[in-house]
């Protein structure tokens, strides 16, 4: 099939029955009328949709190589320095619709699937390792258009350097068999954002020791014996007054427990080869790609953070102070780097050992570098912007008994009581509500860890030219 409506998306996820367990509960009946999960289906099925209006069209899909239907421009192989552009317009329209707030809209999964597929030749000859698994489920997500989760790390039991698990006591997601069927998983793995509310799970291991550790597959979310334990819901209320985002985009994280879960051999990439599954993701453009994608999403969010601080600014008349015009520009200034820095990163771009064309890495790591660090200073921001204001931010069911008391005096320099709360809620789930703490959270370790970031930039930014550059100088006396 081409691509598909939003409508479709949610049948599809609904006649999966896929195991979800929210607060001690398995959630029966349709998921997407579940109180956890109603807002962000719904916000996701608009996505779809947008790729159908006539208007968008050409700029959110292209055709399919072998179908010659049109298909998500999120799976486009990058063969030239314009399919980058077309990757990143397409990318902040999907980024726009939800704001920014979406960090696992399914392009972003689109894009890994696609930066895998197009290195798979890394696994060609080599043990355990099956190139044309990778490549056909890529041409079957393509064709399909497959949304997916993944989960790419372990629980943490024990973070020190390095820790073997106790072999009699599985925690960890790992092989404990091979069976004419295929791969059988047993343990736990972390944190599927979306999870349950996807086609697929892509399971990638990304570093380790151990054989029964080094695998990559994608299979059904409803395949037996997986289970998607979610976490408490950050969702405030139905009432988009009240919780102007969380009953929108709160995406749910779960914990991925397989029992016995048995992966088709067909669906198996690689397995039980520590090397490869130690180096496939950075050989691959994983990095460069996603990177580049993710900007487009913090970008949009960026530019809806400067709107609500503005917003605030106009609303109370504190545009005065050169203070707030201190703070305004700090989030400007962020805004603009992280533009300039996508834009450099289409500009250096460079074909790879594999004939594709990759955005500049270098440049993609500073931009994740710097936009954990400046995310929550927006938070401090508003806050600080806010004050008190954000406290004084009654219901919209206290607004509908109201006599005109709120009306009146909770009414601000530019906006009438009402107005001037509705704007104020929308900056509180921003910054204070559960769900814009969490958004905090995901930011700042959206990536991984900023230390392994920044260890990983010391060691791969390309240095020696420049200390020759120097030493060159001096030797010119």
């Amino acid at each position: 099939m081409p691509i598909m409506t939003g409508q479709q998306y949610i049948e599809r996820i609904d006649a999966l029955k896929t195991y979800i367990s929210i607060d001690g509960k398995v959630v029966t009946g349709k998921v997407s009328e579940h109180p956890a999960f109603k807002g962000i289906i719904q916000s996701q099925a608009k996505l779809f949709d947008l790729q159908h209006q006539e208007a968008l069209l050409e700029k959110m899909t292209y055709e399919s190589p072998t179908s010659k239907q049109k298909v998500g421009m999120s799976f486009l192989q990058v063969l030239t320095p314009e399919d980058l552009v077309k990757r990143r317009q397409a990318a902040r329209e999907w980024a726009l619709s939800s704001q920014g707030f979406m960090g696992r809209s399914p392009d972003y999964m689109n894009t890994t699937l696609m930066a895998l597929a197009s290195a798979s030749d890394f696994l060609k000859e080599k043990p355990n390792c099956f190139p044309e698994h990778l490549l056909k489920f890529y041409e079957y997500a393509r064709e399909n258009d497959i949304t997916m989760t993944h989960t790419f790390i372990e629980p943490q039991v024990n973070r020190k350097r390095f820790y073997y698990e106790d072999e009699e006591v599985t925690i960890a997601a790992k092989i404990i068999g091979k069976t004419s069927e295929g791969l059988v998983i047993k343990g736990a793995r972390l944190l599927a954002t979306q999870g349950g509310i996807t086609d697929e799970l892509l399971v990638l291991s990304t570093n380790g020791y151990d054989e029964g550790k080094g695998f990559g597959f994608s299979i059904p979310s409803n395949t037996k014996g997986l289970k998607f334990l979610c976490r408490q819901s950050f969702v405030g209320g139905d009432s988009t007054f009240d919780y102007p985002l969380s009953a929108r985009f709160e995406e749910m994280d779960a914990i991925v427990v397989f029992e016995d879960v048995v992966v088709p051999w067909e669906r198996v990439f690689y397995y039980e080869n520590v090397e490869v599954a130690n180096q496939f993701m950075n050989v691959s453009g994983f990095q460069a790609y996603t990177l580049h994608h993710v900007l487009s999403r913090q970008i949009a969010k960026t530019e809806f953070i400067l709107g609500v601080v503005q917003m605030i600014v106009d609303s109370i008349n504190i545009g005065d102070y050169q203070h707030v015009h201190q703070k305004v520009v700090d989030v400007i200034v962020a805004l603009e780097t992280m533009k300039a820095l996508q834009l450099k990163s289409e500009i250096e771009a460079q074909r790879d050992s594999f004939g594709f064309i990759r955005p500049d890495q270098s440049t993609l790591q500073v931009a994740i570098h710097i936009f954990p660090k400046v995310y929550p200073t927006f938070t401090d921001i508003i806050q600080q912007l806010g004050a008190s204001g954000l406290m004084s931010i009654p219901s919209a069911k206290a607004f509908a008994t109201d006599d005109g008391d709120l009306d009146h005096y909770l009414q601000s320099f530019q906006d009438k009581g009402e107005e001037r709360v509705k704007k104020f809620r929308l900056a509180w789930d921003l910054t204070m509500s559960s769900f814009g703490t969490r958004q905090t959270l995901y930011e700042r370790f959206f990536f991984g860890d900023p230390v392994r970031l920044s260890s990983l930039l010391y060691q791969s930014y390309q240095r020696e030219h420049l200390v020759q550059r120097v030493e060159d100088f001096l030797k010119n006396d």
